[in-house]
């Protein structure tokens, strides 16, 4: 596989400083970092998003997620291994991601249960990572970008 252009953030250079400045936002709404990495990890894996997937899985494991974690996020509702606020926060980001499946894409079920564990800095640092992960996602899917290239 070969990427059809460089990602579109680097092609116009003044889009990666503002992209990475809503991460660093997101980073402040005093949600933990390995969640932070969790809802980015299972955006990625919904939309497709190999260079996602794999950076992720590598900012993950610096951020403490564990082996456990990373190996079954993919179906954390099965799995043993994730916190009720972490379940809600990937619920959320399964929801957000995934808008045009359903009607009222975030239910009020998904969101008051993420409001149960996250006030409203956190819910804003959540929908923030979740946002320009997708956006990522786009980017890299669109041009086709590849797992472990270089940016």
């Amino acid at each position: 596989m070969q990427a059809r252009m460089p990602n579109p953030a680097q092609v116009i250079p003044s889009a990666m400083p503002a992209i990475l400045s809503v991460i660093k936002a997101a980073k402040e709404g005093g949600v933990d970092g390995s969640t932070l990495e969790l809802v980015h990890l299972r955006a990625s894996q919904i939309n497709g998003c190999a260079p996602c997937v794999y950076g992720g899985i590598t900012s993950a494991r610096k951020n403490g997620v564990s082996e456990d974690q990373l190996a079954t996020v993919v179906t954390w509702r099965e799995a043993p291994y994730f916190s009720d606020a972490e379940r809600a926060a990937l619920a959320l980001a399964e929801a957000a991601t995934r808008l045009a499946d359903r009607p009222d894409a975030v239910s009020d079920e998904v969101w008051d249960e993420a409001a149960r564990h996250y006030d409203e800095k956190g819910l804003a640092s959540l929908v923030l990572m979740i946002g320009v992960t997708n956006l990522f996602n786009r980017l890299n899917a669109s041009t086709r970008q590849i797992a472990g290239g270089t940016w």
